[in-house]
């Protein structure tokens, strides 16, 4: 199983104010760190709003590739429906070339809508831009040049599209909530899984994790093209009772606000609790209790590949998630990997 990080690129409001300079900085800083400390993969998010910093984000990818030398790096996700799939294409296979083959992207609807009004896109052509974009970039990925025709993007005549990549395949991976439909199109297309999974019990999408991989396996793409990877909020410290200390007041006020915002109630710290309960879906706690919850949600998927742990979205310092990187790299992974081989 592979661990990493994703982020938002958290513009640091509130308590821990600062500059949007100091939380790039040290944004990048942690890259870098996670990088030393043995994590797979790092990823940033995409959103157009004043709380984040992560709109471009290839650019902040660009430049922790400068600085990092064998973590994957990718997008957590790619908003693609409100994106043009060519230049996608030529940032990523860029940020490839930078890395020396260690880009990746995962590509999505996004949760979040204020790219469609930001980019002249209409929210009742939701599924069918995706779905159009999508096939777009896995052609210009597969072949140098196109010939392809569609709704919402000029038409391409044998034109190529260039720089290509590193890696001969520079891999999607397909993000997903909980629309049975998104399963299957990746199962279908033979794309690796990303599965947000932000709230309730992680068991709950063993059914549609399931539909993937039948999906998949109709086609004739094999296990080892249908991958399954988690993306969940967490943190790790050094005790259990220290990471719920140090992750329960951020998490609790970023959801309030959130609920205020979009007609929930406040959270309580007995929603809290069951969330960080063996099956919630929340990844706190110190390593040993962390490596379970991570074996067990693995199982209770039919295995896993990828784990990233969405961690900057709870006020935590850059020291207390410096921290939880060396934690996840010294001994949740080992811990892990010691389990698995058994």
């Amino acid at each position: 199983m592979e661990i990493g990080i994703d982020s938002f690129a958290s513009a640091m409001y509130g308590a821990h104010a600062l500059t949007s300079v100091d939380a790039m900085d040290q944004l990048l800083a942690r890259i870098e760190f996670a990088d030393q400390a043995g994590l797979d993969v790092f990823g940033i998010g995409e959103h157009h709003k004043k709380e984040f910093l992560d709109s471009a984000t290839a650019v902040i990818l660009a430049a922790a590739a400068a600085r990092t030398e064998r973590i994957r790096l990718t997008s957590a996700v790619t908003v693609l429906s409100a994106a043009d799939p060519v230049r996608v294409f030529q940032s990523f296979a860029t940020l490839d070339l930078i890395s020396k083959g260690r880009a990746e992207m995962v590509v999505g609807r996004g949760s979040s809508i204020e790219a469609y009004p930001l980019f002249g896109f209409d929210l009742d052509d939701y599924d069918q831009l995706f779905k159009e974009k999508l096939d777009l970039l896995l052609k210009i990925r597969d072949r140098e040049f196109i010939t392809w025709s569609g709704k919402f993007r000029p038409a391409l005549h044998n034109q190529p599209v260039y720089p290509r990549p590193l890696q001969e395949k520079l891999p999607v991976w397909l993000g997903v909530g909980g629309t049975p439909e998104s399963f299957v199109r990746a199962g279908t297309l033979g794309l690796p899984l990303m599965v947000a999974v932000i709230g309730g019990e992680t068991h709950r999408f063993r059914p549609l994790v399931d539909l993937y991989r039948e999906a998949g396996r109709r086609v004739g793409f094999t296990p080892e093209h249908l991958k399954v990877g988690l993306h969940s909020p967490g943190y790790v410290g050094v005790t259990n009772e220290k990471a719920i200390a140090d992750y329960y007041p951020g998490y609790a006020e970023l959801w309030t606000k959130l609920g205020r915002e979009r007609g929930w109630p406040p959270v309580t710290k007995g929603q809290f609790d069951i969330l960080t309960a063996p099956k919630g879906v929340l990844v706190v706690g110190g390593p040993e209790q962390v490596a379970e919850k991570l074996l067990r949600h693995s199982e209770a998927l039919g295995g896993v590949s990828r784990f990233t742990f969405q961690m900057d979205n709870a006020g935590l310092t850059h020291a207390q998630l410096i921290n939880s990187i060396e934690l996840i790299g010294a001994k949740v992974m080992p811990l892990i990997k010691s389990a698995l081989i058994k």
